[in-house]
């Protein structure tokens, strides 16, 4: 009796191990210790040798980013490439990533239904809104610093332009249930009782004055006044419509790269600072009831921001050992990160509902259906078997850039044409904690002097 109650077992949980096997494998998500010489080169703004970790990351038994990310990777890539001053290299990597994030949108729909299923690492990662307009903020000035006005110009109207990407993002997550008026957070609150889910927000960025400062530059240079006029306006403009973003005063810099005094040139600094926001898994736990009591506290797995601190508090310029001046915010990227990814926290949260009740709902029948059978005890084993699968199966989806600054800050000064020494120095409270040194920097009266500078640390 024993023996065949054992046998009859066996068929009900033979299955487990190959299932649990299985989720390991599609639940694998890229671990963070593999971004630690990465991280480490970067941190000391040794960009080059950062790439060559990613490139010797992706050659490894367990690459850096596995094949279901490749737009991280080729977002990545394209950044430190980007920061190496390799233009040409960075502008290839981001119109990699670009088209990717594209396709992504265009992909069948049995990728969307096996992430309902299992979790959203199992189909392509299709990058976030943020990652889609700073890969064009990054590719113009790859342009710029190549010569070409013209492609740099290219880069900022796919974002400004009516009908551009700003323009469809003020406009992709403005959902609002028919029959309720609530909006989607709102309606799986109510529908589900769980009040502990974080509140879905309106996205309110919808004008870059990172973007619109740097269109305005390169029309200025092409000699394009009254395109000129119109974009630095939207700088303003940006400050006043996203208070939320740009809680900071509009920098002075603006308005004097605007009104250069005749017979006098324009240096103008920008300087990227910090890493940006990175996505960590966070759980939330809720109560499952008229189920197996080993099923019955649900864990529902979902994908947060957090910021990562930067020690740089100021960030002065010195022009030829005398000028002094210093840079002044222009965007908190960090800001517009959170902002558009909240904005779809909803569609994550009813997803993630949706595929943790399904799994619970299975694993709690077959335990039932075990210990029909077999008994309690078989059935406890099935209910903590399959619990366990599911642990390691649902994964939140942490996949994004993590090369990306936190904030960019612009300054400037009029000078008579010529050729100067520049070193801008990056402060960490009282102390210079590295300084960039640039000599024989031309300044030109006609056409755009813009230095570019990066420190994430």
């Amino acid at each position: 009796m024993i023996c065949k109650k054992k046998s009859e077992i066996k068929p009900a949980v033979k299955i487990l191990p190959i299932y649990f096997t299985f989720l390991m494998f599609i639940s694998c998500a890229t671990n963070q210790r593999l971004f630690m010489e990465m991280d480490s080169a970067v941190s000391q703004s040794n960009f080059s040798a950062a790439l060559d970790e990613l490139i010797k990351g992706q050659q490894k038994k367990i690459a850096v980013y596995p094949s279901g990310n490749a737009v991280s990777l080729y977002l990545d890539k394209g950044l430190l490439e980007h920061y190496a001053k390799n233009y040409a290299n960075s502008s290839n990597d981001l119109q990699i990533a670009e088209r990717l994030i594209e396709e992504a949108y265009t992909k069948s729909i049995t990728e969307g239904f096996f992430s309902y299923i299992l979790n959203d690492n199992t189909k392509d990662y299709p990058g976030e809104d943020f990652e889609n307009i700073y890969i064009n903020v990054f590719n113009a000035l790859n342009y710029y610093n190549r010569g070409n006005i013209e492609g740099a110009l290219v880069e900022i109207r796919k974002l400004s332009l009516p009908s551009g990407k700003l323009d469809m993002l003020a406009r992709k997550y403005e959902y609002t249930d028919p029959r309720t008026g609530g909006n989607l957070s709102d309606i799986l609150q109510k529908e589900t009782g769980v009040s502990e889910l974080p509140q879905t927000i309106a996205v309110s960025f919808s004008n870059s004055a990172l973007a619109r400062f740097l269109g305005a530059l390169f029309y200025q240079a092409d000699g394009n006044a009254e395109s000129a006029r119109l974009e630095f306006n939207q700088v303003q403009r940006a400050f006043s419509s996203n208070a939320g973003i740009y809680s900071h005063p509009v920098p002075a810099a603006v308005e004097q790269a605007r009104n250069v005094p005749p017979g006098k040139a324009r240096l103008n600094i920008i300087s990227f600072t910090g890493l940006s926001s990175v996505k960590q898994e966070a759980v939330i736990t809720h109560f499952l009831p008229f189920i197996h009591p080993v099923l019955s506290i649900g864990f529902f797995k979902i994908p947060v921001l957090v910021r990562r601190p930067s020690v740089i508090t100021g960030i002065e310029v010195v022009v030829n050992g005398t000028n002094r001046f210093y840079l002044e915010l222009l965007e908190d990227m960090n800001a517009v990160i959170e902002d558009t990814f909240n904005a779809r926290y909803s569609n994550i949260l009813l997803k993630t509902y949706i595929r943790t009740i399904l799994k619970y709902a299975v694993a709690d029948i077959s335990a039932i259906e075990t210990a029909r059978k077999n008994g309690d005890a078989a059935g406890f084993l099935v209910a903590l078997a399959a619990r366990t699968a599911m642990d390691i199966s649902e994964r939140a989806d942490t996949r994004m850039s993590r090369y990306l600054p936190g904030r960019a800050y612009i300054g400037g000064i009029n000078l008579d044409p010529g050729t100067y020494s520049v070193i801008i120095n990056y402060y960490s409270g009282r102390n210079i904690i590295s300084s960039e040194k640039y000599n024989d920097v031309i300044v030109k009266q006609t056409g755009l002097n813009l230095l570019e500078s990066v420190n994430l640390k």
